[in-house]
């Protein structure tokens, strides 16, 4: 499961769990994004991101997370970190990329997405606002092999997080608890994001 993870939330863990439960999966790795290409940047640094997903997920047996993104000293790109895992892992291994139909939507702008059917099966969740019928916009070689998974409602969004601690707001049950205490101890989001034209 790709993204910046910008903070990691409650509707991150769900859709997570939604597909692990859903598909059969032995384990889900989270991997945070380094040098996202398709975002003019993250608000927290890589390896604030890092540790906030590592205290949202170290409770659960079936979760961990990757640095495969965080530690590759260019941008990332999704076909770039699925290659690699192919090679470090054992060659029964089957692989699912699990994403957000928002950011499925937008695929035809990744690198080689053509490619991404071959290494993987693609898992897309229904998130607020994201109707079915915009999978018929994609790609015939990609909404073929979709899957496409129903998740429970849970309308929490990472831009939304970051605006509420930038005005004071409170965003227990948005988040794990550990995670609020490290946006708390760090101090992430309280300066107005910068705009990246």
């Amino acid at each position: 499961m790709g993204g910046t993870f910008d903070p990691i939330h409650y509707g991150h863990l769900l859709a997570a769990e939604e597909c692990r439960r859903q598909l059969g999966l032995d384990r889900v790795v989270f991997v945070p994004s380094g040098i996202p290409p398709h975002k003019d940047g993250s608000v927290a640094s890589s390896e604030d991101r890092y540790a906030m997903t590592l205290l949202a997920t170290a409770e659960v047996r079936e979760f961990s997370v990757s640095r495969t993104e965080i530690d590759r000293p260019r941008p990332s790109h999704t076909v770039d970190t699925l290659e690699e895992f192919l090679r470090d892992c054992p060659a029964e291994s089957e692989f699912f990329f699990i994403t957000g139909l928002d950011a499925l939507l937008g695929i035809d702008t990744w690198k080689e997405y053509a490619r991404l059917p071959s290494l993987c099966t693609l898992v897309s969740t229904t998130r607020p606002g994201y109707s079915a019928p915009d999978v018929d916009s994609l790609p015939d070689g990609i909404r073929l092999g979709l899957k496409l998974l129903e998740i429970p409602r849970l309308d929490i969004s990472s831009t939304d997080i970051r605006s509420r601690v930038r005005d004071g707001k409170g965003i227990r049950f948005l988040v794990p608890h550990l995670v609020e205490k490290y946006i708390e101890h760090c101090g992430l989001y309280r300066e107005p994001e910068v705009s990246r034209n």
